[in-house]
C-alpha cells in the first residue's frame, strides 16, 4: 500500500461506513505493515486510497483496528500537543485536541467496543478520526501557523503533482 500525500483528493472525501468486514480483514496485515513501515502511530483508510471508515492505531500498547468509529462524548478541556501526519511528510505543528474522548467503534470482526481514551491515545484517535471526514491536522491550525507552513505545504503538493505526472 502506498500512503497518499497532501493534494490527493481522497484525503478530502468523507469516507463511507464499513459494511463488509471481510474486506477489512483481507487487507488488515498489509494495512498494519504499511503503518509500521512508515513509522506511524496511526493510519486511516483514506491515507492509502480507501474511502471507508476505518483506521489502525498503536499508542504503545499494540495495534488496534478501529472500524466505524464514533466520538460519543468528550471533555470540555483541550490540550495542545505536537502532531504530524504520514500524508504531510516533514510537517509538525501544535494542535488543540480534547483531553479525553469516550468512543464507540467496531473491530475488524464487527464486534462493538466502547472506551474512554485520555492523553496520547485520545490524540491519536481524534487525528485519525478526522481523516475519515476529510479533515487534516493542518485544518486545525491558526492562521499565523498555517501562513508559516504555507511554503512547505505548497512544496509537498507540487512534489505530489510531479509524481502523479510520471
Amino acid at each position: 500500500m502506498k500512503v497518499r500525500i497532501l493534494g490527493d483528493p481522497v484525503l478530502r472525501k468523507k469516507a463511507q461506513p464499513v459494511i463488509d468486514f471481510a474486506q477489512v480483514r483481507a487487507i488488515l496485515e498489509e494495512f498494519k505493515m504499511t503503518m509500521y513501515a512508515e513509522d506511524g502511530v496511526g493510519l486511516a483508510a483514506p491515507q492509502v486510497g480507501i474511502s471507508l471508515r476505518f483506521f489502525g492505531m498503536d499508542d504503545g500498547s499494540g495495534f488496534k483496528m478501529i472500524v466505524n468509529p464514533e466520538i460519543i462524548e468528550h471533555s470540555d478541556e483541550k490540550e495542545l500537543g505536537e502532531e504530524g501526519c504520514l500524508s504531510i511528510p516533514g510537517v509538525f505543528a501544535d494542535v488543540w485536541r480534547y483531553k479525553w474522548v469516550r468512543v464507540r467503534y467496531q473491530d475488524e470482526h464487527g464486534v462493538y467496543h466502547e472506551e474512554l481514551l485520555e492523553g496520547y491515545p485520545a490524540r491519536i484517535f481524534q487525528h485519525e478520526y478526522d481523516h475519515l471526514d476529510g479533515v487534516l491536522f493542518i485544518d486545525h491550525l491558526d492562521t499565523k501557523t498555517r501562513t508559516a507552513l504555507a511554503q512547505q505545504l505548497k512544496k509537498i503538493m507540487e512534489e505530489r503533482r510531479k509524481e502523479m505526472m510520471k
